[in-house]
């Protein structure tokens, strides 16, 4: 380890920043770890946030239990942010005025929901999901709500409507693309999500251009979509994507594009500033993830860089979402001409990606994680696959492991 690493700054209260703290006092860091939060609560997980939190009542989803994280030994600046970072003076400066001086800084800032049209935030009964407090505004609205519209399919948009559904109430999902999560998955993906929230009653309104949010008299809210109106929703949650907040490094000169741009250990173009989760461009493809297991895998790699190890993160990108009771989970990145293999198994489909060579490029498996397994081993090792077999629910896919 280093020996000139006395005083480390983490931006930053969420997962990545979290598995950070917890990896470097793993790894011997015995100096002043500070970190800026902008919540008053400890690290906990986003997740859950727009299921069980919402349905179920679940507490504060820790990412450590609470003896663990008291052995972390932070020193939290919360709720604070952070408004500068002064690289020459290797300090980063808070909204109250104070100075943190830093020997290693890690940059763990995540991103925001994005709001596309700036008035709707001020309509009392629209709103996002991002935070603990968030959620258990949503939690209680939807406790009190018989019709919630949703603006946006994509991920955290059908999770909330399926937790919606779970608790009884009415939804529409309103959506300007012509599939769901078209910009993730491919076109039989996005129909057998499409089937699964039919079957549980979700309104869809796909392909809609025009979508615009007015507030009635007595607070509901009207969601017109291509000049048709709807009757009012008591809630509108929406879900469209984030805004990944690049802004501290943008302003301190760092290298950016669509995030932080970092090499595979976590380094930024300044060597005492590195990256971490949503806001770290992903050093292979180009693109930031917002993804739990790429905030917290490509975190404990930083976190081994920061001290001076040899570190490299190459993990595949892997998410799932629970919608309806079903675990979808996603492994790689769809790029080039693909060709898909469809597997009807009946525990739940999977869907082959395959490129030219009949290499995996993305699998997408509904309640079939042994499945996903399988995918990241034939991911690293490149396997060139028999689509036949994988289209065959009677063929183990063991076989080919």
């Amino acid at each position: 380890m280093a020996t000139d690493i006395q005083r480390i700054v983490v931006i930053g209260g969420g997962q990545a920043g979290g598995y950070a703290c917890k990896a470097l006092r793993g790894e011997g860091f015995e100096g002043r770890l500070t970190v800026v939060a902008d919540e008053p609560h400890d690290f906990y997980e986003r997740p859950p946030l727009s299921k069980g939190v919402v349905t179920d009542s679940d507490p504060l989803p820790r990412l450590f239990p609470e003896n663990t994280q008291a052995s972390l030994d932070i020193d939290w600046r919360r709720p604070h942010r952070a408004v500068e970072i002064d690289r020459e003076a290797g300090e980063v400066v808070l909204d109250d005025g104070e100075r943190l001086p830093y020997d290693r800084l890690l940059i763990a800032t995540g991103s925001r929901p994005r709001m596309p049209v700036a008035e709707w935030s001020d309509i009392a009964n629209v709103m996002t999901l991002r935070t603990w407090d968030d959620a258990n505004r949503l939690k209680t609205r939807l406790e009190e709500s018989r019709r919630v519209g949703i603006i946006g399919g994509g991920w955290i948009g059908l999770e909330v409507a399926s937790s919606a559904r779970k608790l009884g109430v009415e939804v529409d999902v309103f959506e300007r693309a012509p599939a769901l999560c078209g910009r993730s998955v491919g076109p039989e993906v996005a129909e057998a999500i499409r089937e699964l929230h039919e079957r549980h009653g979700v309104g869809l309104e796909l392909n809609r251009q025009d979508i615009r949010l007015s507030e009635e008299d007595d607070g509901r809210v009207t969601v017109t979509a291509d000049g048709q109106a709807h009757e009012p929703y008591d809630l509108v949650v929406v879900g469209v994507g984030v805004e990944i907040n690049l802004e501290l490094a943008r302003d301190a000169g760092l290298r950016t594009e669509q995030g932080i741009i970092v090499d595979a250990a976590g380094h930024t173009s300044d060597p005492k500033i590195f990256a971490a989760g949503d806001v770290s461009q992903h050093p292979h493809l180009g693109l930031c993830l917002q993804s739990w297991a790429y905030a917290q895998n490509q975190a404990r790699v930083v976190a081994d860089a920061m001290l001076g190890k040899e570190a490299h993160y190459d993990e595949p990108a892997w998410l799932w979402s629970d919608q309806h009771g079903v675990n979808i989970q996603i492994l790689g990145v769809p790029h080039g001409e693909l060709h898909c293999v469809v597997r009807q198994d009946p525990q739940g489909p999977v869907f082959f990606y395959l490129d030219d060579d009949n290499r995996l490029v993305q699998m997408v498996a509904f309640d079939q994680p042994r499945a996903i397994k399988l995918g990241k081993r034939w991911l690293a090792a490149e396997r060139m696959l028999d689509p036949q077999a994988l289209g065959d629910p009677n063929y183990n896919l063991m076989q080919l492991r």
